[in-house]
């Protein structure tokens, strides 16, 4: 955790509330990112209250627009930023949605979220893929559900054959109402790298060009604890 900048998380059903108190500055800023990327992702979907942090210099925001970034594809979306409206205007710029005062419980739907937590074993992947047909039919997504048991397949197989550690599986509908957002999330530091097609004669390694063929976009964010695998699927997408 950041030397300067201190966590305070609770759980607050519907959403998890990060409360950062402390200074923060060039030093800490990189901490940080990484810091909230793993409360992010374990917390999801999660409000980051900003009202005790006080920053000195207004470039060390571009840590809030790094973490806005990566997690603008994640199932539940990017975190909200939480601050008071008498000093908002330096986080406009920032990419986040923001929740002025007290209104945060409004940026979220958990009708719009299904998750699962999957030990790396044997049946793993069915039940990922029971997950994401729950998520199709509730959401009357019958184009996305093909692409999306494929690539959720691929990315929990690929947990069970080499992180080896539990999963948390989330499932979450695109605010266009169209796509599927997925993400895998273990306790390894092992990054799956897409390295173009493999040999016909070759045994394995097409997992990652099967998501690259039936996924809008893809990606993986490396956490200071482990990683997570998200992608976008869309109906009759081609590439």
């Amino acid at each position: 955790m950041p030397t300067d900048v201190h966590f305070l998380v609770a759980d607050d059903d519907p959403y998890a509330v990060v409360q950062l108190q402390g200074v923060l500055d060039e030093r800490s800023a990189q901490a940080l990112r990484g810091a909230l990327l793993s409360v992010v992702a374990d917390r999801t979907p999660a409000v980051i209250e900003v009202t005790g942090l006080r920053i000195d210099d207004p470039t060390v925001l571009s840590t809030f627009g790094e973490v806005a970034r990566e997690t603008a594809d994640w199932p539940a979306g990017q975190p909200v930023i939480s601050v008071p409206a008498a000093v908002a205007d330096p986080w406009r710029g920032v990419g986040f949605r923001l929740a002025d005062g007290d209104r945060r419980a409004a940026a979220f739907s958990t009708e719009t979220l299904l998750r699962g937590s999957l030990e790396p074993m044997p049946g793993a992947a069915r039940r990922a893929r029971e997950l994401v047909t729950e998520a199709c039919a509730r959401w009357e997504l019958p184009a996305v559900a093909g692409p999306a048991c494929i690539v959720v397949t691929e990315l929990v197989n690929n947990v069970v054959a080499h992180a080896h550690t539990p999963m948390t599986v989330l499932v979450g509908r695109g605010a266009d109402g169209d796509t599927l957002h997925l993400s895998v999330r273990d306790w390894s530091h092992t990054l799956p790298v897409y390295g173009g097609p493999v040999p016909t004669t070759a045994y394995g390694g097409r997992g990652l060009l099967l998501i690259e063929a039936v996924a809008l976009r893809w990606g993986v964010s490396d956490l200071p604890d482990g990683k997570l695998v998200w992608s976008v699927v869309a109906p009759d997408y081609e590439d």
